[in-house]
């Protein structure tokens, strides 16, 4: 084959996207429902130790918690890879949020209605970074009671912040969520 004839194939883009919220809200569900790949989990069971500290007012049966990030990655296209990171929930983690949102280019912050003040830590750290990010409302057991304008006023969300209804168990759903934020970061670099 001739100089001429040599395909030139490059590396996918790759953009850096986190799941961000509070204890339980479904970061984990959410990066397992839409990867393609068996995605990686840092998830061990909840003990005695963490009785006392870890609130399960809402989520009593949960039994497991991410302790350091989940990992999961979906392909746009030829060109576009995404790379997504899943955070830890429990406050006593949080210290590893800085060093996950290295290079992040946006976030979605996935909260639960049940328990909003579980999602404000969430969104004041990507507000103070400024860190683009969309809200996923996950609605558990299919349950959204709140309209999404109505979650915007209860959070104080700036306009420009999508609100959107998701159930992240659905790969399609949550797929939905990451394409209302990939749209946000290409209209934040257009303007």
């Amino acid at each position: 084959m001739a100089d001429s004839d040599t395909v030139t194939r490059t590396a996918p883009d790759t953009v850096k996207i986190l799941i961000a919220g509070g204890f339980g809200v479904g970061k984990t569900t959410m990066v397992g429902s839409v990867s393609e790949i068996a995605p990686l989990r840092t998830e061990e069971p909840l003990t005695a130790a963490g009785l006392g500290v870890d609130d399960l007012d809402g989520i009593e049966e949960k039994t497991a918690t991410t302790v350091a990030l989940d990992f999961g990655r979906i392909t746009i296209s030829q060109d576009l890879v995404l790379y997504l990171f899943g955070t830890p929930g429990q406050q006593r983690f949080w210290f590893m949020w800085n060093d996950l949102a290295l290079g992040a280019l946006g976030a979605v912050v996935l909260i639960d209605v049940r328990r909003p003040e579980s999602s404000f830590a969430a969104i004041d750290f990507f507000e103070r970074r400024k860190i683009p990010f969309v809200v996923g409302v996950n609605g558990f057991y299919g349950d959204h009671p709140y309209p999404p304008e109505e979650i915007r006023d209860a959070l104080a969300l700036p306009d420009h912040v999508r609100v959107l209804l998701c159930d992240a168990r659905e790969r399609t759903s949550s797929r939905d969520v990451l394409i209302a934020l990939l749209d946000q970061l290409i209209a934040g670099r257009q303007s």
